[in-house]
């Protein structure tokens, strides 16, 4: 009889149980403590950088959710993706083949991106550099969060081939000794589960709920104006955002509007007014991204099939974000 291998690996990843201790109120004080410990300064285009701007600072970030992206929707953020979840309640976001490769997690780019703001907050950078910075940021976030972490070989195919590996490596030296060494930096990724048990909501509504309010996040991450605010705040307004759009509270429910931004802002410990203002600019990055993937990316295929609701979606968006299905 012929040997035979017996292969024993699985595609999925082994993941642990749900552990309830970790989503106790200790913990979730702990987390709004640590928040400030890691925060970057908001005004370092002003006091620290010189050729760096937050254009600049746009693209990268743009550039470095590439990765996780798929033309049509993202599994992390994309316009395309936030504007398909804005349509299509059942459909989240769908990942590209290279994420199912490098079976990327969400936590990834939030992270990333305040390794990015942190280290802008203490270094001058040329703007040669910036693409190198960000490559570094994925590459030293994807050894904090995955399980099989991107290689050095990987981005640098991601950036063209513009950046050798050995550059990668020794920035990533740089990185991590001018950030000490402090890199399990709390995101607003580390906020919504906390917020979602403490929610009366079903199994299933949660599960969509997550997938949007974790589009938001990832969504804030690439604009500078959300840098002044503490990631359990965006964390509470992409909650909002998503109960919101998704149109799953009514007038009386715990999930309505004001008595969820009550309740999330005492949770975080801040003015509901505050978190009802940074809820209202996810809204609005949301609506402007959309809007900007509409006008670039529509080929004429996608328009042919979709012209009567592409129609309907252009001459009649509402003033008012929470107005448009998602």
């Amino acid at each position: 009889m012929a040997h035979q291998l017996l292969c024993c690996e699985m595609e999925t990843i082994r993941r642990a149980y749900p552990d309830a201790n970790l989503l106790n109120d200790r913990v979730l004080r702990a987390m709004l403590k640590a928040e400030e410990t890691c925060a970057p300064s908001v005004s370092y285009f002003k006091c620290v950088q010189k050729e760096i701007l937050p254009s600049m600072r746009k693209i990268v970030a743009t550039w470095m959710l590439e990765p996780w992206r798929e033309p049509g929707g993202g599994r992390e953020v994309s316009a395309e993706g936030a504007g398909r979840s804005r349509w299509r309640r059942s459909r989240p976001p769908v990942p590209r083949q290279v994420c199912e490769e490098q079976k990327c997690e969400e936590e990834v780019f939030p992270l990333a991106m305040n390794y990015l703001d942190r280290f802008l907050s203490l270094e001058p950078v040329k703007k040669s550099r910036l693409q190198l910075l960000g490559a570094t940021c994925m590459f030293v976030a994807s050894k904090m969060k995955e399980t099989i972490p991107l290689t050095a070989e990987k981005l640098c195919i991601y950036t063209d081939n513009s950046i050798r590996p050995d550059e990668l490596l020794q920035m990533e030296l740089v990185l991590v000794n001018k950030l000490k060494w402090n890199l399990a930096a709390t995101t607003p990724h580390d906020f919504i589960e906390h917020f979602l048990s403490k929610m009366p909501v079903v199994e299933e509504s949660k599960q969509v709920i997550r997938k949007h309010a974790q589009t938001f996040v990832a969504l804030c991450a690439t604009d500078v104006k959300f840098i002044s605010n503490p990631p359990s705040m965006v964390a509470a307004g992409s909650v909002v955002a998503a109960v919101q759009g998704l149109h799953l509270g009514s007038a009386n429910s715990f999930l309505s509007y004001h008595r969820l931004t009550r309740f999330l802002s005492k949770v975080i410990r801040c003015d509901p007014d505050c978190l009802r203002a940074c809820q209202e600019q996810i809204e609005a990055l949301l609506e402007s991204s959309l809007r900007q993937a509409q006008q670039q990316n529509l080929d004429p295929k996608a328009a042919e099939e979709g012209e009567e609701e592409d129609e309907a979606d252009l001459a009649c968006t509402p003033t008012d974000v929470r107005d448009v299905d998602i």
